[in-house]
């Protein structure tokens, strides 16, 4: 049976790590394959960060550690495969992630970003020179490239990797299976229209894009916005709310409420977004708002699951659109969640990455 070394971002607490690989741990020990775990960045490093800690410290000794646990990962029969998030070493050079790869362990990457953006983007002049090609070059030298969305696909392929498949972001739908459907009341004074948002600190800024659009739903209708993970809006007419993120709740918060949104900004990088948010509110049957960014436009089907905005007037009218029609947001949620099961669920999913995992160990 294949025997594969996870060397994800994060623990268990960074959200792309256990999305694009942990979650996927039952299925792939039921199916025979073997896995340990080595992240780069550990929890606490999270919390620091997340808290605003300097984690210059935290970040040097985990790079250090990855380094020198390399030549034990990589020897001679211990793995049939590397499964690396992103990249080994962010922010340091092609050349010694190549030389810890030297051994010929056969490595497949696993990107829910466009992290080559961070390079050939750059502000800085010596990193564009330096690592402008690094990501391009580790996918050309990989057994396959797995990627969120189809804008990191066409990126794979063009950078001369040899097998590049697509793989969009997958929910437990069985945490949101046990989760009664959302009600969707009428909106008045006391049940205004509470629409949810879930993130890390880190991404709460896309949330002042749709800032505008509230306050002007929020001069005529009631409306507040409960943030998941982030901090709350401090934003004088509208109420918000900041709830704490947890594995074991955020199933229940999402399904008590009424709509979830995504805004992001239309740049590069968020073209490279593989909109799991979406997924999680679909998932637990609310209508949702997303910007006409990038994957979204993939998962959301206009008039069906929810609706695309592309400016403060479009952003306002779907707000406003599903504040008037109960019946509107039950419908929406329906077909999201009917989505959600039946094409971003692990047991959707599950089986493909299983035989794409063995057919990559393959020697």
């Amino acid at each position: 049976m294949p025997r594969i070394a996870l060397l994800t971002r994060y623990d268990s607490k960074g959200a792309s790590s256990r999305v694009r690989t942990l979650q996927y741990l039952p299925t792939l020990h039921a199916a025979g394959i073997e896995t340990e775990h080595f992240p780069l960045f550990g929890n606490d490093y999270l919390e620091s960060l997340y808290h605003g800690e300097n984690t210059t410290g935290l970040r040097i000794r985990a790079l250090l550690n990855r380094i020198f646990s390399m030549r034990s990962i990589t020897r001679k029969g211990r793995f049939d495969l590397l499964w690396i998030e992103k990249e080994l070493l962010p922010y340091l050079p092609y050349g010694l992630e190549k030389w810890l790869l030297r051994r010929g362990v056969p490595y497949m990457l696993d990107f829910d970003d466009a992290i080559f953006h961070n390079y050939d983007q750059s502000d800085n002049i010596l990193v564009r020179g330096l690592m402008g090609d690094k990501i391009d070059r580790l996918m050309a030298g990989s057994r396959l490239v797995l990627c969120g969305n189809g804008y990191l696909g066409e990126r794979a392929r063009r950078a001369g990797a040899p097998w590049v498949e697509v793989q969009p972001p997958t929910i437990d739908f069985e945490k949101y299976r046990q989760q009664p459907e959302p009600e969707q009341p009428v909106i008045t004074d006391s049940r205004p229209l509470r629409v949810i948002w879930i993130g890390s600190p880190t991404t709460s800024k896309y949330l002042e894009i749709v800032r505008e659009a509230f306050e002007r739903v929020a001069a005529q209708y009631p409306i507040q916005l409960d943030v998941i993970g982030g901090d709350a809006r401090q934003w004088p007419t509208v109420k918000s709310t900041h709830i704490p993120w947890s594995s074991s709740t955020e199933a229940g918060e999402l399904s008590r409420s009424h709509v979830g949104i995504m805004p992001l900004e239309d740049n590069l990088w968020e073209n490279g977004k593989c909109g799991f948010k979406l997924i999680q509110y679909m998932a637990a049957g609310l209508p949702v708002i997303g910007s006409a960014v990038g994957m979204n436009r993939d998962i959301v089907i206009p008039g069906e699951n929810g609706f695309l905005a592309t400016s403060t007037d479009t952003w306002a009218e779907s707000l406003e659109t599903l504040i008037a029609s109960p019946e509107l947001r039950v419908r929406l949620g329906h077909r999201g969640r009917e989505d959600a099961e039946n094409r971003y669920s692990i047991a959707a999913v599950g089986p493909r990455l299983v035989q794409l995992l063995r057919e990559a160990a393959q020697p």
